[in-house]
C-alpha cells in the first residue's frame, strides 16, 4: 500500500430532482410542478496541523464518492459532501441534513480501515454522523466547534463553523478498527462550512 498520505476531503454537490406525476382522466393537465430537490454542502476543512499528525501516525482519511476532496492554496485541503435530504433547521437546532458520500480510514502500516457511509449532519444534536459498513447505527464522528455563525439568506441556511473536533465516540470506533491510538474526543481538524436549502 502506497505511503502517500491521502488527505481528508470531501464531495461535489449533487442535485436530485423529485418529479410526482398525477394521472387522470380530466381535460386539464393536473400534474403539480416538480419539486425543488435538497440542495447545498458540508465542507470539512482540514488543518496544516492535522495534516502533519496523521501523516507522522500512518493514518489517513479519504472521501468516498459523491465525497470529493479539494484543494486551496489559501485554504488548505477540504473535503466536500453533497446535501441529498433532510429537514433541517439549522437556526432552531431541529433534524438532519443527509449527505452523499462516505468516509474511508486508512492505518497505512497495518493496511486496516474504517468506513462510514449514510453521513448525516444532524442539527438537533450538532453533529456530523456516518454509519460504519455493516452496520444499522449511526457514530458521532466530528463536532462543529469554537465560533458558531449560523444565517439564513431565504431559504438557504448556512453555517461556519470555527473549529472542528472529533467526537469521542467516533474516536474510540475509528481507534478500534485501525488498531491505532491516534483519534482523541475533542481532537481538532481544521473547520466546517455548510449551505444547505431544503426541499421545497
Amino acid at each position: 500500500m502506497s505511503r502517500t498520505s491521502v488527505r481528508l476531503a470531501a464531495t461535489a454537490a449533487t442535485a436530485v430532482l423529485a418529479v410526482t406525476g398525477l394521472s387522470g382522466a380530466a381535460a386539464a393537465d393536473t400534474t403539480p410542478a416538480p419539486a425543488t430537490a435538497a440542495s447545498g454542502s458540508v465542507v470539512v476543512h482540514e488543518s496544516t496541523a492535522f495534516i502533519q499528525q496523521t501523516a507522522a501516525a500512518g493514518v489517513v482519511v479519504v472521501p468516498l464518492p459523491a465525497g470529493q476532496p479539494g484543494y486551496d492554496s489559501a485554504t488548505g485541503f477540504s473535503a466536500t459532501f453533497p446535501a441529498t435530504g433532510g429537514d433541517a433547521n439549522l437556526q432552531a437546532y431541529y433534524d438532519k441534513i443527509d449527505l452523499g458520500g462516505g468516509l474511508l480510514f486508512v492505518n497505512l502500516l497495518t493496511g486496516r480501515t474504517a468506513i462510514f457511509k449514510q453521513l448525516a449532519f444532524q442539527a438537533d444534536t450538532w453533529k456530523l454522523t456516518g454509519v460504519p459498513l455493516g452496520a444499522t447505527a449511526p457514530v458521532n464522528l466530528l463536532s462543529p466547534a469554537g465560533d458558531n455563525q449560523i444565517g439564513r439568506t431565504g431559504t438557504t441556511q448556512t453555517l461556519e463553523a470555527s473549529d472542528l473536533k472529533v467526537d469521542a465516540e467516533g474516536a474510540q470506533y475509528v481507534d478500534g478498527k485501525l488498531n491505532t491510538t491516534f483519534f482523541q474526543g475533542g481532537q481538532s481538524i481544521g473547520s466546517l462550512s455548510i449551505s444547505f436549502t431544503p426541499a421545497g
